[in-house]
């Protein structure tokens, strides 16, 4: 299925497609990002990230997972 880029990704996600970009010109071959929340907050944004990662030949390691959304009512 052809997907289509979300709406303010490259302006969201300069930082993220510079890295993909300066990884893949200087030859290496695997990113890797502190948390998930850096390649995507939606379903939308994360496939667009994956698929620019795929294209620039790149793999993708995750440091650590989000933090647990903090539970309000328990304060």
């Amino acid at each position: 299925m052809p997907r289509q880029t979300p709406r303010d990704y490259e302006k969201k996600f300069a930082e993220f497609i510079r890295l993909c970009q300066e990884a893949r010109v200087s030859g290496v071959k695997q990113v890797v990002v502190a948390t998930p929340s850096v390649i995507g907050d939606t379903r939308d944004e994360m496939i667009e990230s994956l698929s620019r990662l795929a294209e620039a030949g790149l793999t993708l390691q995750v440091a650590q997972p989000e933090p647990p959304a903090r539970d309000a009512s328990r304060n």
